[in-house]
């Protein structure tokens, strides 16, 4: 058996309260039929009579009244346990016998777990005087309430010491009917109709309303004559208390004090109007199957998508659940909102939190590889691949900004330095190129020995490229000869040679499939190249081509000469602006610790 059933609530069972409650609220009161009429014993009838409870002579007297009126069947929710009345006794079970009727019994549970079996099985019924039971039929009033006191269902049979007993409500509701209703495996036939049950033969109860949503009669109106022709007529009247101080209350949806006599009366007009929430194995089996999909399809969300989409998809998949279950209350049907969160909650929180952490381990390898990679590539173009890795998978053809930079005296220095001492000045040396080029927003796109290949314009071309070349080749030309200054490297390194040219080249990726770099081709590249070899031929430390120069703003760059050169393997000359050591080295005005051409001479 459930254990909710028996009132021992897990946190799943809490937690589809409330949300059963909101879709109770939700959905709003419903009409009840006029076949159920709650006759009250209320504070009127307490004070008319003089007593509480009724002496059994009024009680007859009522019972009397309402047979009179033309009721159909008569349900008495008053334990009828107190000591016979010679007189009133044998009156009320005379008044009985009128009409077909049923009074209550009580199950007493010593143990709250009472109802572990697969029936509810009380350790002890408090039952009617036996002459009263000769009269009419009896049945157990107890519900079965959640944690919070709220009546869920109503257990329709009950597993007693003597055997099956049926509840108030089976009873009452076969009065009415005038044929006992029957149990099928997980149903009850009423006459022609077969209505689902939940578990153990238990009626889910489906709310109609606050207090007073039945039809009600004060008991002092019956005694006095005061209601209206037809009040009673062809009706399951039910007698209970409703007075200050007696009778059961319990915390509805919809009211937090219903009198119990009218939680009963809501499951006996389930049963009659056919409203009963179906809360059967088919509804189960539908939560289970729902429960799993929402939670396998969440965790491959969480597995294959980004955490914050899968959370998305997560709260979008319960939302539209939630949806679904409160339009399928107002047809009657219960299921279960908690179920899939609780199922799916737990692993998706679990594979959550091992995701995230697998998420910074790959994201804690792949800052050391990108920075690997960084040491291998400039770091903007390390950036660019690990943000984009199908850059430059199509090759790009734009302008750029080259300098070429080599040593003069590199080769002496090998053989007087050995490997260990050549590896320190070359270090050095790579050192000083990468930081000036880096301050002038150029990229590093290759080491050869003594040399290097510098880029202004990739990834991206800027409008400032040829300008900034031609200030870090300045800037390179004195970095290095005061390096060779200050290294004492002036015996072997006699100068330094620079030359640069601006034009369009094709970016590339070139190697193998497995093994590729970013690599610069075309005659822009070659020229520039050849331009250092220019320099040497005119004994100069710095070569840029004109071209570059009027890209750059040649007024801003003033050569001291320039010169038409040939370059190895091209056809057409080169117009060459050519400065020596001395004269790419004159000092540049507002920048400190730098030289600059500005103030140099100019001639052709």
């Amino acid at each position: 058996m459930q254990t909710h059933l028996s009132g021992r609530a897990s946190v799943l069972d809490r937690a589809e309260t409330v949300l059963l409650d909101l879709r109770i609220l939700i959905n709003g009161p419903r009409k009840v039929s006029d076949d159920i009429v709650i006759v009250a014993i209320d504070d009127e009838t307490v004070s008319g009579t003089g007593s509480y409870p009724l002496g059994q002579d009024d009680l007859a007297r009522l019972i009397d009244k309402i047979r009179q009126a033309g009721a159909r069947s008569l349900g008495i929710d008053i334990l009828l346990t107190g000591n016979a009345q010679d007189g009133g006794t044998k009156n009320l079970a005379t008044a009985l016998g009128t009409l077909p009727a049923v009074i209550a019994a009580a199950g007493q549970f010593m143990d709250e777990r009472s109802g572990g079996s697969y029936l509810p099985k009380p350790d002890n019924v408090l039952n009617p005087l036996s002459s009263l039971r000769n009269e009419a039929a009896t049945g157990l009033v107890n519900v079965s309430t959640d944690a919070g006191g709220t009546p869920r269902h109503i257990p329709l049979v009950f597993a007693t010491r003597d055997g099956p007993v049926p509840s108030f409500v089976l009873s009452a509701t076969g009065r009415y009917l005038g044929s006992d209703p029957t149990l099928t495996r997980n149903a009850i036939r009423l006459q022609e109709r077969l209505q689902p049950l939940d578990y153990a033969w238990h009626l889910p109860l489906n709310y109609y309303g606050p207090r007073a949503t039945f039809r009600t009669l004060s008991a002092q109106s019956i005694f006095d004559g005061n209601v209206a022709a037809g009040a009673l007529e062809d009706r399951l009247v039910l007698v209970g208390a409703t007075a200050t101080g007696v009778g059961d209350r319990f915390s509805t949806p919809f009211d937090q004090i219903l009198p119990g006599v009218e939680v009963l009366a809501t499951g006996i007009a389930n049963l009659l109007d056919g409203s009963v929430l179906v809360r059967n194995i088919t509804i189960r089996r539908i939560d289970a199957v729902v429960s799993v999909s929402i939670m396998l399809v969440a965790l491959s969300a969480v597995i294959f998508l980004p955490l914050a989409q899968a959370t998305i998809l997560y709260l979008l998949l319960v939302g539209i659940w939630l949806v679904v279950i409160t339009f399928a209350y107002g047809q009657g049907y219960w299921f279960n909102g908690a179920l899939p969160v609780a199922a799916s909650l737990p692993p998706l929180v679990l594979i959550a939190i091992v995701r995230e952490v697998f998420d910074r381990r790959q994201a804690s390898r792949f800052a050391v590889a990108n920075e690997a990679l960084s040491r291998f590539q400039a770091p903007g173009l390390a950036r660019r691949i690990a943000e984009d890795p199908g850059f430059l998978l199509r090759p790009v053809e734009q302008d750029v900004a080259i300098l070429f930079i080599d040593l003069a005296g590199y080769t002496g220095l090998t053989e007087r330095l050995g490997p260990g001492g050549t590896r320190d000045v070359l270090k050095a040396f790579h050192t000083l190129v990468v930081n000036e080029t880096a301050r002038h927003h150029g990229v590093v796109l290759d080491f050869m020995g003594d040399g290097a290949m510098i880029c202004f314009g990739i990834p991206d071309a800027r409008r400032r490229d040829a300008s900034d070349a031609c200030l870090c080749a300045f800037d390179l030309v004195a970095a290095v000869q005061e390096w060779i200054t200050s290294s004492d490297l002036g015996e072997d390194i006699s100068d330094v040679r620079v030359g640069g040219h601006y034009g369009p080249v094709v970016l590339s990726r070139l190697g193998h499939e497995t093994q590729q770099q970013i690599a610069a081709t075309g005659d822009c590249v070659n020229v520039a190249s050849r331009l250092m070899e220019t320099g040497k031929a005119f004994d100069a430390s710095l070569a840029l081509s004109v071209t570059m120069l009027d890209v750059a703003d040649r007024c801003t760059f003033v050569p001291p000469r320039i010169e038409a050169a040939s370059i190895r393997g091209r056809r057409q000359n080169v117009q060459v602006a050519l400065w020596t050591a001395a004269q790419a080295g004159a000092p540049r005005s507002g920048v400190a610790g730098r030289l600059d051409p500005f103030t140099a001479g100019s001639g052709t």
